[in-house]
């Protein structure tokens, strides 16, 4: 078998060689199932080329000493690492003891002057002899196996109970799997065995059990799964989900982070933690990590927790990696002198601030609606149209009948202002004045109800309301398509200019046609029998309209106006390269570098002046389509600067709508769990219901998940081989 076989499996994410000696290290051997252990043994020591490099001055002259490959010829124990760039001791490394000299299983050997002599000290110690003999008479008959046929069977019943042991919990962490990822509560009220409603998880456990032969049998003789069971669990879940992110985001070339805190309902202020990244398929993610427990939510606070949790996921020396940070835009988190993003950027001088674009989104609609008192009062009188049908089955009834369409629910949402009230009282308002007409006529209502239904009707009578609902209802398709384009999680910046200028135009196009718009109000509203009310004229309508869109448009360029680091995002979009072509951006060129010196500013005017020429990059529309087309064309040794830039563009986070979604699911699990679960119990179900997708895809996740557990403390139940 090739030395590069297989990988381990507790492979952590890069694909490590199992006879390596990283790998050992994470998965150490005496852990290993006996057919793991063997093929260890039949692939021998890794043996790279290490580049161990040692300066010594002797005699006034400067020597350089280095590893040598022909010591794996004189010395087929020696074992390598390029991880750690040292030497190893390969027969020690498997069979650890106390009294072997520690440099040859942990931290490596790397002194090259002495190291002739260490390789004759360590070869002729008696650990060293012992630990050869024993990894030469690994899989063979040995003494004790030779002479007592019981100390065998004693073996085999032994690695079958752990089969079971094993077979059974992987059946329980499935379960525990389930409910997380549905968010279904793990304890029930009463989990006694005369209890009709155990809960959930006892329900779930059963029905397995009763599919499976060796999971009954367990229920039967144990009293069920304690929380004690269930807590450690979670634990090991959790850590195996940690480890495999945490893999990922150390093979990333770039991070960035998203945050955001808030309230829960047991009154613990929570930061909510999440890591973009591309992955090793050059895929965008967005990974929760965890729920961060906060004192209060100052700058300081925040700020602290944030720098403590990142000076564990980036290595020292790798400051520039953090690359961006985004939070919601409120002023403890954005502060230029005292926000928690100075404070972060003082330590990462790379990590830009990106103000949450969603975020944007909802600031410029509030403008446009509180700024102008008449837009204020149309949207106060439109919430009026459903809340008028909420509180009675009697006028629904009546709504069904005439209108055949129910009106949303009234409360406001964060992001598109009543978009669905607009759009469903405009397409139905013929129908919603029949309605009212019929309730206000009828003798079957009380006066309130009556007077109520007069003024709506008189309200849609007004030719003023219905510029407005006009108005506002070729306006908010725009705002919805904006909206649900800012909360994917594959956007960048690249993508963001384009469907942000798209938003403009379309403003633009509305605010143009705002003269024909009121003349199809007035005209629609003269072919109406009844008698109309105009509280202002047609030039009044169109100014206010015309002060709507300017509105919109003002704020849409000045909040969605990219700032110094993402200038860089024009360099690369695609609509702009005919003119990149005739004027090369220098401006925005020297602006990335000066956001990002890690970029070769000559390499890089080389690389974009070619891409503006060529007609097959056009078509390309954001950073990350870009991205995959050099690396599915093998072009990034090429285009190496562009590349780099692409992969700083596309892990740049333009929203804080992943962070968002976290609140939702921490509100779920603390309302189920009646907020008696644990912080690290928090986190576990909080990543198996937000990260269910990669749970699946973990290699082996349930085989990981026991094995943490088996070694966390000594289980009265046998969960490891012999």
């Amino acid at each position: 078998m090739d030395k590069s076989g297989s990988t381990t499996s507790m492979d952590t994410g890069s694909q490590q060689p199992p006879n390596s000696v990283r790998s050992l290290l994470q998965y150490p051997f005496e852990r290993r199932t006996m057919v793991e252990k063997l093929n260890v043994k039949e692939l021998g020591p890794d043996q790279p080329d290490v580049k161990i490099s040692q300066q010594d001055k002797e005699k006034g002259k400067l020597y350089t000493r280095g590893f040598s490959r022909n010591w794996y010829t004189r010395k087929a124990w020696l074992a390598g690492c390029n991880h750690a760039n040292a030497l190893f001791c390969f027969p020690c490394l498997l069979f650890k003891t106390t009294w072997t000299d520690k440099a040859w299983i942990e931290s490596g050997v790397t002194d090259m002057k002495h190291f002739s002599e260490k390789v004759k000290k360590h070869e002729s110690s008696r650990p060293h002899m012992y630990n050869t003999v024993k990894l030469a008479m690994l899989g063979r008959a040995n003494i004790a196996m030779q002479l007592d046929e019981g100390h065998r069977l004693a073996v085999r019943k032994h690695n079958e109970e752990v089969d079971r042991n094993r077979h059974t919990l992987s059946k329980i962490i499935d379960c525990v799997k389930f409910c997380g990822a549905f968010e279904l509560a793990l304890r029930g009220h009463d989990e006694t065995e005369s209890s009709h409603n155990p809960g959930v998880f006892r329900g779930l456990e059963d029905l397995v059990a009763s599919l499976d032969n060796v999971l009954e049998d367990h229920l039967k003789t144990a009293t069920g799964t304690s929380k004690t069971l269930q807590n450690e669990l979670l634990d090991c879940m959790l850590s195996v989900i940690k480890t495999h992110i945490l893999g990922e985001v150390n093979n990333a070339d770039y991070l960035a982070i998203q945050a955001d805190e808030t309230t829960d309902i047991s009154t613990r202020c929570q930061l909510a933690l999440v890591l973009r990244y591309l992955d090793s398929q050059n895929s965008i993610q967005e990974r929760f990590l965890e729920f961060i427990p906060l004192q209060n939510a100052t700058a300081d606070t925040i700020s602290t927790a944030l720098l403590e949790r990142l000076s564990k996921i980036i290595p020292a020396g790798k400051e520039g990696k953090l690359i961006a940070q985004a939070y919601d835009g409120a002023a403890v988190m954005r502060g230029a002198t005292g926000g928690v993003q100075c404070k972060v950027k003082d330590v990462y001088t790379s990590a830009h601030y990106i103000h949450c674009y969603a975020h944007q989104l909802n600031l410029i609609m509030q403008q446009a609606t509180s700024h102008i008192r008449r837009v204020r009062t149309f949207f106060s009188d439109l919430g009026g149209f459903a809340a008028f049908f909420s509180r009675s089955f009697k006028r629904t009834a009546v709504l069904d009948q005439v209108v055949a369409h129910r009106l949303p629910a009234t409360s406001a949402t964060r992001w598109n202002f009543h978009s669905h009230a607009v759009n469903t009282v405009y397409e139905h308002k013929d129908d919603l004045l029949r309605c009212f007409q019929m309730i206000r006529d009828s003798d079957d209502f009380d006066p309130i109800t009556e007077r109520e239904a007069g003024g709506f009707v008189r309200m849609l009578e007004e030719e003023d309301f219905c510029f407005l609902l006009a108005l506002f209802h070729k306006i908010m398709p725009h705002v919805d398509m904006l909206f649900n384009q800012l909360q994917k999680r594959n956007i960048d910046s690249v993508y963001i200019t384009g469907v942000i200028q798209s938003f403009t135009n379309s403003m633009q196009k509305i605010r143009d046609s705002i003269h024909s718009l009121t003349e199809e109000c007035s005209a629609s509203m003269q072919q109406q029998p009844t008698k109309k009310r105009r509280t202002f004229g047609q030039g009044e309508q169109q100014q206010l309209g015309a002060e709507i869109c300017d509105t919109i448009l003002s704020h849409a360029k000045e909040r969605f106006s990219f700032t110094k680091h993402l200038v860089a995002a024009t360099l690369l979009q695609s609509d702009l390269f005919v003119q990149h072509t005739a004027q090369f951006p220098d401006v925005a060129l020297a602006t990335a570098v000066e956001a990002y010196p890690m970029l070769n500013k000559a390499k890089l005017r080389t690389e974009l002046s070619l891409i503006y020429e060529n007609q097959e990059f056009r078509a390309c529309t954001g950073a990350l389509t870009l991205f995959q087309f050099f690396m599915e064309n093998n072009l990034q040794s090429t285009f190496t600067e562009t590349v780099t830039l692409l992969k700083i563009l596309v892990t740049t986070p333009m929203t804080t709508a992943e962070s968002e979604r976290c609140f939702s699911t921490l509100k779920r699990i603390k309302t189920f769990l009646r907020n008696t679960v644990t912080q690290d119990g928090l986190n576990a179900l909080a990543m198996l219901s937000m990260e269910k997708k990669l749970v699946t895809n973990i290699p082996d996740f349930n085989k990981k998940v026991i094995e943490s557990f088996a070694t966390q403390k000594d289980r009265r139940a046998k969960f490891l081989y012999k």
